[in-house]
């Protein structure tokens, strides 16, 4: 088995060249999904998250998101201890599902924080997801209730993608349409099964 890292910058595509690698047939674990599932579901992680932020932390026992980016983006210290909490239980949560998908010959690890966290030395390949900043906004914009400075705050804080793309091994650009991105995918894990 191989396990192959997605990353990239917020509104890069990530997802979406997930969910072609999965159309494909192969097992993908979203981190970021499995970590906001892990938020509103596992009680002593909502517990932990309670005590760092207040009961405000969770609306309708669900988490309350924009109230906790709003903390977090001001002050990074708290993002660091909330991802302190989040990490460990995401780790465990990942380390399952690979149990889950041992006989699959790829697997995939997509997270925006592949890199700063340091799960990228887990995988054997990493695959880095880029388009231009411009259309990343224009999609955060259409995806989020966020505004282009809240967006360009948060670009900021992550890696930029010159810093990704010397940690990887493929770099796929996710602004030349579907067809192009499954042909490029396609041609990606051609090469990663032969090597």
């Amino acid at each position: 088995m191989l396990k192959i890292g997605i990353t990239g910058g917020i509104g890069a595509g990530k997802s979406t060249v997930s969910r072609v690698i999965s159309s494909l047939g192969y097992p993908v674990y979203d981190s970021d999904q499995r970590a906001k599932w892990l938020m509103s579901n596992s009680d002593l992680l909502k517990d932990e998250i309670i005590k760092l932020f207040g009961k405000k932390a969770f609306l309708n026992n669900e988490l309350n998101r924009t109230f906790i980016s709003n903390i977090v983006f001001k002050k990074p210290v708290l993002l660091e201890e909330l991802n302190q909490l989040v990490h460990p239980k995401v780790a465990s949560d990942y380390n399952l599902w690979v149990n889950e998908n041992k006989k699959a010959a790829l697997i995939f690890k997509e997270a925006a924080i592949l890199i700063e966290s340091g799960a990228y030395l887990e995988m054997d390949k990493i695959i880095v997801v880029v388009c231009s900043i411009e259309e990343r906004i224009n999609r955060v914009l259409s995806r989020d209730k966020i505004t282009a400075g809240e967006i360009k705050k948060r670009m900021n804080a992550q890696l930029s993608d010159e810093e990704r793309i010397e940690m990887a091994d493929y770099v796929i650009d996710n602004s030349a349409g579907e067809k192009k991105l499954e042909e490029n995918i396609k041609g990606i894990i051609g090469k990663i099964l032969k090597s």
